[in-house]
């Protein structure tokens, strides 16, 4: 029986920080838990599920006495944002109507999509449910991110692909992916199809080199860059 572990909850603490930081009593902790829940599922609705589809890949609270910070890592900040900051607003009024606390919203902009596994698995599950032929759109998907900077990636997929009785699994490969290395930086993501005939599983893992080793830069037309540090 296989022994498995999410990788980010592996690293929290260690390389990783938490996606909620702030401190409450006993009396006052399981409302707070309950609230972020909420907040992040009503962000994720907001954002990603419907226009204008922003491509939003984590979510982190951060709370104080006085301010509820919610902190949004996003592909598509002019989405967010909106013209002259009205969708952010927007937002900003909702998310207060909701908790019933002064909320601030700061965006964080992924620079290149390719690399985050949520985005990557999010991209495979809408292609997915158009119909694409779940192979081609696996290997595209993994080539992209090895083309763009990840040193090894892992796309798994199970459920009714193509539509067949039996469900089954895709599980590609490329690279390295050095998952019991703390030092490893590890991105995961998973994302759900709901096709017409069932809902289909995506995870993807993204290596993207150990934390603190120096990448060395080629001259301009030599070789890909390559990262060296400890092995």
């Amino acid at each position: 029986m296989g022994q498995k572990i999410h990788p980010y909850g592996f690293r929290v603490g260690i390389t990783e920080q938490h996606k909620s930081r702030w401190y409450a009593p006993k009396a006052l902790y399981g409302e707070l838990l309950v609230e972020d829940y909420r907040i992040r599922e009503f962000v994720d609705k907001r954002l990603n599920r419907t226009p204008p589809f922003a491509a939003v890949s984590d979510i982190h609270i951060e709370r104080t006495r006085e301010e509820l910070k919610v902190i949004v890592s996003t592909a598509r900040p002019g989405l967010v944002i909106g013209p002259k900051g009205a969708e952010v607003d927007r937002l900003t009024e909702e998310l207060q109507y909701l908790t019933g606390r002064k909320v601030s919203i700061a965006i964080n902009e992924i620079k290149n999509p390719d690399v985050n596994a949520q985005l990557v698995a999010e991209g495979i599950a809408e292609q997915l449910k158009k119909r694409a032929s779940f192979r081609r759109v696996v290997k595209m998907r993994a080539d992209a991110s090895m083309q763009n900077g990840a040193l090894g990636v892992r796309i798994l997929i199970a459920g009714r692909l193509g539509g067949a009785e039996m469900s089954r699994r895709l599980d590609t490969r490329l690279g390295r992916l050095p998952l019991s290395t703390l030092q490893a930086n590890i991105d995961y993501g998973f994302a759900q199809s709901f096709t017409t005939y069932g809902a289909i599983g995506v995870k993807v893992w993204i290596f993207r080199g150990m934390f603190g080793e120096v990448v060395e830069q080629e001259p301009v037309g030599g070789r890909r860059p390559r990262a060296r540090g400890r092995r």
